[in-house]
């Protein structure tokens, strides 16, 4: 990488880089209430200042090359880095707007934004389109940052208004733990997005001793497991990880990890036609969960050309939610957003190269 990035920073290390200190209010404000892309948007900033910074550190490490709408509201992101290399994010809608019968405001709508944490995996799982095109490199903590920036900026989001974040986009989050950590920092920051801990989730295909070492750093983030199987001889022919982290580590691991007492630990359960969609599953997985304070969230598996496995049918997708609800699991069914556009990880990328 040619240069860092300011958003590469929280705002104690800034004030250790920048003088005056007041100057960083200024900057940390450019940066995160403003979007400033560059430092001529950065008009209270003196030009002396604004050119010293601009020898050591870029503004944006990223730029928006395609985006793709859904008529849900879902937009996917293609994302170029400076060294060229191209990941996704993701803008979701969660909840739309609710409106009075005079036509006030009363509800804002809730949107999450699903961010990368790698350009390409590691993990190499067999149902994953981010995993043929093999793994390049971590992303910095500024390029994970940028991801929020860049779509906020994009979608005239205000600084103030509530976003979730997910670490579920391309690469395995907890691959890249320092960098992560460090944007899950910089978000929390009071006078900068202010996203709470209790408002990001670290997705993770589960590296079992790195669960413990994202507890043992407490930074009150929800945690979420691709499980994906209740046995370990298809999990392994989901996930090849699994040789190293089995379910039962991985169990283990979430029963140590640190969760607000009124919070359940989320289990992604991606539901494959086929292969973990019959209700002798369904039991496995209540048995499995029945010690953890846990949510199971199915989701419905997104085909994609050239892909051996097939969506489920509604009918077998609900009867596996019904099976868990009726044996005393939380369970829901994921509303598949997006399906008009790539919906798959790391489709927008692969249909880009082939341009």
């Amino acid at each position: 990488m040619s240069k860092p990035s300011l958003l590469d920073f929280t705002k104690k290390e800034l004030l250790t880089r920048i003088k005056p200190s007041f100057r960083v209010n200024q900057i940390f404000g450019w940066l995160y209430h403003q979007y400033a892309n560059s430092y001529d948007d950065m008009k209270n900033i003196p030009k002396a200042l604004r050119e010293e910074l601009a020898e050591k550190y870029i503004v944006n490490p990223l730029k928006i090359i395609n985006k793709e709408i859904s008529t849900d509201g879902t937009i996917k992101y293609l994302l170029e880095l400076q060294d060229g290399k191209t990941m996704e994010a993701v803008w979701l809608k969660m909840k739309d707007a609710i409106y009075a019968e005079d036509g006030e405001l009363v509800q804002e709508a809730r949107f999450t934004i699903c961010v990368s944490t790698q350009v390409g995996c590691k993990v190499g799982c067999s149902f994953c389109l981010t995993a043929k095109g093999g793994f390049t490199r971590d992303l910095t903590t500024g390029e994970i940052v940028a991801q929020v920036v860049a779509l906020k900026r994009d979608n005239e989001h205000k600084h103030n208004r509530m976003i979730n974040i997910v670490y579920m986009g391309m690469g395995e989050p907890l691959d890249n733990l320092d960098n992560l950590a460090k944007a899950i920092e910089i978000f929390k920051e009071e006078e900068g997005l202010c996203i709470s801990g209790k408002r990001q989730t670290v997705s993770t295909s589960g590296l079992s001793n790195k669960i413990d070492r994202l507890g043992e750093m407490d930074l009150g983030v929800h945690i979420a497991i691709s499980l994906h199987a209740v046995d370990d001889k298809l999990r392994t022919e989901l996930i090849p990880m699994n040789k190293a982290h089995n379910i039962a580590s991985i169990i283990e691991a979430v029963k140590r990890f640190p969760i607000d007492t009124r919070k359940r630990v989320m289990f992604e359960y991606l539901v494959i036609k086929d292969k973990n969609d019959d209700l002798a599953s369904a039991k496995k997985l209540v048995k499995l969960l029945s010690d953890i304070k846990a949510k199971v969230n199915l989701i419905y598996f997104n085909p994609y050309p050239g892909t051996p496995y097939e969506r489920p049918s509604k009918e077998s997708m609900v009867s596996f939610a019904d099976y868990l609800i009726n044996h005393g699991l939380l369970c829901t069914i994921r509303d598949s957003k997006g399906m008009d556009i790539s919906a798959a990880c790391g489709q927008l990328k692969e249909q880009s190269k082939g341009a």
